[in-house]
């Protein structure tokens, strides 16, 4: 979810859709040293979000360890170590799925890790590290603009999760999946290809029911994530697999709303009734359409005019699944600025009589029935 999973987007999805858990953008670690200014922008976050954990992603163990320095000192709940990315500026500097090819590597950074944030709670500063540059000093002050009033932060063991995949090129979760869970992360992500299938074809949620199989007695939570798009679809892999959780991706695209069928898919799994999934609150769609203008105030308001470009995807998946739709995506795409959207909107609205709006409700799916999973 790189470049989709900015600050707006986890804002308005926390505000709206209150996920259990939430996960920035991945973070090259590289960044830390070489572009902080990166970093934070990326690490940028909001309380509304909590439980919230910082993903990063590389291949050196050593940076690991001072990149979990930082993680805590910015306040985070936990540190996801993303070893799943396929894309291939990644993969092919070693990093992300490519790690899958060495296990030895792969161990160590998980021990780096850890080591940095007991190291961390046991009271070492940033200053103790040896950063190179100017890094420490923007983190500082990113952290006191960020919530003075916590300051200092609260030294606290924070939970080491990884993210990853199937294989790199064939699915060898027996093998893999034991060497992650010698290193006893708290949990382990599991996406359902592998790195050479990219996103193509379906996710084998067979293989994750046998992480969960192998995992099973270790203490160490699996979740399964790939081609869950709504509540029914959340429901039926949990019954399936036994996984502890369901983690979503590309599912939220365009529906902040997706997570609040959270609690019923819970419900329906302690009381063993897919029936229960049937009661959900329906989102409205002038809330939509008020929640997307929303969205890019927040998002203008945060990263400036000169960037709304990067909104615009997030408006071509908002406008979906209900009549007039391709021209109101059509029209998104040109859009510059919050105000371009607000006015978009609002002569959109203003062409339609009371009879189209509930025409329109009625013939939406995910405007109007929510599409959701925890």
């Amino acid at each position: 979810m790189d470049g989709v999973t900015d600050a707006s987007f986890r804002y308005i999805t926390a505000k709206h859709g209150r996920p259990d858990v939430t996960l920035t953008e991945f973070v090259n670690i590289q960044a830390a040293l070489y572009s902080p200014h990166t970093l934070l922008k990326d690490f940028t976050y909001c309380e509304l979000e909590r439980p919230v954990v910082a993903q990063i992603y590389g291949k050196t163990p050593e940076l690991f360890y001072k990149v979990a320095h930082i993680v805590c000192e910015l306040g985070f709940d936990g540190l996801d170590i993303n070893m799943g990315c396929p894309a291939k500026n990644v993969a092919a500097s070693g990093c992300g799925a490519a790690l899958i090819r060495t296990p030895d590597l792969a161990r160590e950074i998980i021990r780096a890790t850890r080591q940095g944030i007991m190291d961390w709670q046991a009271g070492q500063s940033l200053d103790a590290l040896d950063f190179t540059g100017d890094a420490v000093e923007p983190i500082k002050a990113f952290n006191r603009r960020r919530n003075p009033e916590t300051l200092p932060p609260e030294r606290r063991l924070i939970p080491v999760s990884v993210k990853t995949r199937l294989g790199y090129d064939r699915n060898v979760i027996d093998e893999w999946l034991s060497t992650l869970l010698a290193e006893q992360p708290s949990v382990i992500s599991l996406h359902g290809r592998t790195l050479q299938q990219g996103y193509k074809g379906d996710a084998d949620w067979d293989a994750i029911a046998r992480a969960v199989e192998i995992a099973e007695g270790s203490g160490v939570l699996i979740v399964g994530n790939g081609d869950v798009q709504d509540l029914r679809d959340a429901y039926r892999r949990v019954r399936q697999t036994r996984v502890d959780g369901i983690l979503i991706g590309r599912g939220a695209q365009g529906d902040p709303w997706l997570f609040r069928g959270k609690d019923a898919v819970k419900r329906a799994l302690r009381c063993d009734d897919e029936l229960m999934l049937h009661a959900t609150t329906p989102v409205g769609f002038e809330e939509r359409f008020r929640v997307v203008v929303e969205h890019c105030e927040h998002f203008e308001a945060l990263c400036g005019p000169a960037r709304f470009v990067a909104m615009r995807k997030h408006l071509t998946w908002y406008c979906r699944d209900f009549r007039g739709a391709a021209e109101m995506r059509a029209r998104m795409t040109r859009a510059n600025s919050a105000s371009d959207v607000r006015r978009c909107v609002a002569e959109f609205m203003s062409r339609m009589s009371c009879d189209d709006v509930h025409a329109l409700i009625s013939s939406g799916k995910r405007s109007t029935e929510v599409s959701l999973a925890p």
